[in-house]
């Protein structure tokens, strides 16, 4: 008779590994990070292992989606606020995302050191689909009410928001880019301020916004990240 699984039991443990690995990668790094460090402190064996993932990729996989999912769950209940202006709910979404981040500075380095490296090039794909599947809807439902206050220019919501959350992902890598070209010397502040205030300048225009409406990062932030 086959074993009947159980739905809670399997995701409590496939948790637990996710868990492990959030913490291994933020303290020693993903690269240094191998599968036997994350059995050691589970307790267990490797075969319970690749019941859940079948590489150390999609271990990394599963931690970058779940905070994607922990990052847009804390954008839910502002989009959904009946009260708060489509402008504002927009602005919102910049500066919740950002504040995500900041909160979890040390794992965002950890991960920035592998994210562009050419063997996590499926794991950044299955990141975007994912990304595109939680936030379009968030973004979709902020400017069909900004079209319905007059605030927004679009003729269908659902399409804009799309193409919003492209150039969403498109801003967060170069971000990254940015970043690493940074801390290399290659890039001026000046230059990262120019480029990340030109996604603006777009995200305005998509909307049919006034010059100056939106902030995608906050200076501080920013010069955080890159002064």
């Amino acid at each position: 008779m086959a074993r009947t699984l159980d739905p809670a039991v399997h995701a409590v443990r496939r948790e637990t590994f996710i868990d492990i690995a959030q913490r291994l990668i933020q303290a020693k790094g993903y690269e240094q990070m191998s599968i036997q460090d994350v059995l050691d402190e589970a307790a267990a064996s490797r075969g319970a292992f690749y019941h859940y993932f079948d590489s150390k990729a999609a271990l990394l996989e599963a931690v970058v989606e779940r905070m994607v999912e922990a990052a847009t769950s804390t954008l839910a209940p502002l989009i959904a606020d009946p009260g708060v202006p489509a402008l504002q709910k927009l602005q919102g979404v910049f500066t919740g995302i950002a504040r995500w981040k900041g909160e979890r500075t040390e794992l965002m380095l950890a991960l920035l050191q592998v994210w562009l490296s050419d063997e996590n090039a499926i794991v950044r794909e299955k990141f975007r689909h994912g990304l595109v599947a939680r936030l379009a809807p968030l973004l979709a439902a902020i400017v069909r009410q900004g079209a319905d206050e007059g605030v927004f220019t679009s003729s269908s919501p659902d399409d804009l928001a799309r193409v919003l959350v492209s150039l969403l992902q498109g801003a967060n890598e170069t971000a990254v880019e940015l970043y690493v070209a940074r801390q290399a010397g290659k890039v001026s502040f000046e230059a990262v301020q120019r480029l990340l205030a030109t996604y603006v300048e777009a995200f305005e225009r998509l909307l049919g916004l006034p010059c100056g409406s939106l902030m995608l990062v906050d200076q501080a932030v920013l010069r955080e990240w890159y002064g």
